[in-house]
């Protein structure tokens, strides 16, 4: 570590030392690397930042950031190259890392009483893990529109690969937890949405098919493909069309031309 540039006093020796290095503490922090992840953040729910560490290149950058630091005593650190890159764990960090609080996902339930009239398209996302997808996913559905839905024991959260990859998408996608399987079903019914299985084939042609304005996408997870008891409880199956030189998109490729599909028919 370089030098402290904020309110917060610096842990000492290799035993402090040690202590930065790990991941932030318990479930409740979420450890982000990347600028745009990190300015996200700022932008839209600044309370939630712990502890801010960067390369002093990004200091006229993060002017704004680093001032609301001081004024909010949160502390905030110059540091070198080697030691961001082991905060975030990756070399992609961009220069900046962020301990910030988790926001937690609403239930499904508090999402269908806020949720007002008109089109609205959700990706329900049945056992998908890898982070890097996971991030890809959240910055598509951050242009297009669309909430996440995750079920309910799926242990995938945000974490900092999965933010950084989302380039700040993450804060303006409603993340959803379902409740009991055949219970979300009723309830997303109910609420005039249909339910659309994402299958490898057998589905309807997606660029063929009469979307409804209210569309959940089911989507499997990588490899494995979503449960046939879920597949079986949809409304739609649909396929997305190609050559055949490759089994299937990635997930999160697949959920791009997914969603540019539904914001073309909802006009």
């Amino acid at each position: 570590m370089r030098r402290s540039w904020a309110s917060a006093t610096p842990p000492s020796g290799q035993a402090g030392r040690r202590t930065e290095m790990a991941k932030a503490g318990g479930n409740d922090e979420v450890r982000l690397h990347g600028l745009n992840a990190v300015q996200a953040v700022f932008a839209r729910r600044p309370v939630a930042i712990r502890k801010l560490y960067l390369a002093e290149a990004l200091i006229p950058r993060l002017q704004p950031l680093l001032k609301w630091c001081v004024a909010n005593r949160v502390g905030y650190r110059v540091v070198e190259e080697d030691d961001l890159r082991k905060l975030a764990a990756s070399s992609h960090h961009e220069g900046v890392v962020a301990d910030v609080l988790r926001e937690a996902p609403v239930a499904l339930t508090t999402w269908l009483q806020d949720l007002g009239e008109g089109p609205v398209c959700a990706l329900w996302l049945d056992g998908v893990g890898n982070p890097h997808n996971l991030g890809a996913i959240l910055r598509s559905a951050a242009n297009f529109g669309a909430t996440v839905m995750l079920p309910k024991h799926s242990p995938l959260q945000l974490s900092g690969a999965a933010a950084r990859v989302a380039e700040g998408g993450a804060e303006a996608v409603p993340l959803v937890r379902l409740g009991r399987e055949d219970n979300a079903i009723a309830q997303l019914r109910g609420a005039g949405f249909t339910l659309a299985a994402t299958v490898v084939r057998g589905g309807g042609d997606v660029f063929a098919t009469d979307l409804p304005q209210r569309l959940v996408y089911v989507l499997g997870a990588e490899g494995e493909g979503m449960s046939q008891a879920l597949a079986d409880a949809c409304d739609l199956r649909v396929s997305i069309p190609g050559t055949g030189a490759v089994e299937s998109l990635n997930v999160s490729a697949a959920t791009a031309v997914l969603l540019a599909r539904w914001w073309q028919v909802r006009g």
